[in-house]
């Protein structure tokens, strides 16, 4: 058949027209979202409010689905559990409260012979072989110290002091406690620990209890949030004229308003935000170019009163 030059061009066009219109038809769907799942102990307690936002603005940034579950106690068989489900669920990857020292060993390992990665987030496994990438979470043991250094100036030596962990069993309070102990032996102090429960009322009877049952105890030393808010809730209710000092770890409103009342003379703060984030853009960097995790120390940053405002409107942003 004979076509004419300009023929050819409109023919061309016309194909090209039709390719682009088939094309614009078939678009490619867009890159599926990696599934991640945060594991971890007490999933209720205030303290994940600020990790749960730094795990959503993470994955927003890096085009992930992120979940965060957890038991509501302390229940490392169950957190078990929910790792063998999530690795059956083939999720792409795994951030995991290890608060235990052994007990994640084998799970973490099989998850990682599947090819999910696991990186840690709040508590490690730094006492025996664990196969987990790498950890975001506060040097424990290191931070206790410093909480010791900051405090033993306020205590007298061979003075009996009540240092309170919110639940057994968990080898950060037990770090922290340890961390802090080392220090308040240079000046013979004793410490009376106990156990207060994860919620702040319950956690503040059990600190009044022992409080009028020893009146020679001369300061509370808490580990965790639940115990801080309860000792601050003790003293302003009942010791507010016994010279009773107090300090703890972690934020909340609660908190806050005790530091800046002086029922708290400070907290320590571990940077909640940062284990949310973090974990996330490890994982999203290391399923899709192979890039490896590595540990972040997050720190133990100190609030006071001097600085009490300005913490409190991050918190109220969502970030401390």
């Amino acid at each position: 058949m004979n076509i004419s030059r300009s023929g050819t061009v409109y023919l061309l066009i016309g194909l090209s027209i039709s390719i682009i219109s088939c094309s614009v038809k078939k678009k490619q769907p867009a890159t599926k979202p990696l599934r991640f799942v945060f594991i971890t102990t007490c999933v209720d307690e205030d303290f994940f409010r600020p990790v749960k936002k730094g795990m959503n603005d993470a994955a927003a940034l890096v085009g992930a689905d992120c979940s965060f579950i957890g038991t509501r106690g302390v229940n490392v068989k169950e957190q078990v559990k929910m790792m063998r489900k999530a690795i059956e669920q083939g999720v792409d990857g795994i951030a995991l409260n290890i608060i235990s020292p052994t007990a994640f060993d084998s799970v973490v390992e099989e998850a990682m012979n599947k090819g999910i990665p696991v990186v840690a987030f709040n508590s490690d496994d730094n006492k025996t072989p664990n196969a987990r990438l790498s950890c975001v979470c506060q040097n424990l043991f290191h931070a206790g110290e410093l909480f010791g250094k900051k405090i033993i100036g306020d205590i007298p030596e061979n003075s009996l002091v009540l240092v309170t962990l919110h639940s057994e069993g968990i080898s950060a309070l037990e770090d922290r406690l340890h961390g802090i102990q080392d220090i308040l032996k240079s000046k013979n102090i004793t410490c009376k620990v106990i156990i207060t429960g994860t919620k702040a009322d319950s956690a503040s009877r059990v600190i009044t209890e022992c409080l009028k049952a020893n009146p020679k105890i001369r300061a509370v030393l808490c580990t965790g949030l639940a115990d801080t808010e309860g000792a601050g809730m003790a003293i302003e209710k009942s010791f507010s004229d016994k010279n009773i000092i107090a300090a703890g770890f972690d934020l909340s409103p609660l908190v806050i308003h005790y530091v800046r009342d002086g029922q708290l003379i400070f907290t320590v703060d571990q940077q909640p935000y940062m284990q949310g984030f973090y974990p996330v853009i490890q994982l999203a960097q290391y399923v899709r170019y192979g890039i490896l995790p590595c540990n972040n120390e997050i720190g133990a940053s100190f609030v006071t009163k001097d600085n009490v405002d300005k913490v409190e409107k991050l918190i109220a942003a969502g970030y401390r």
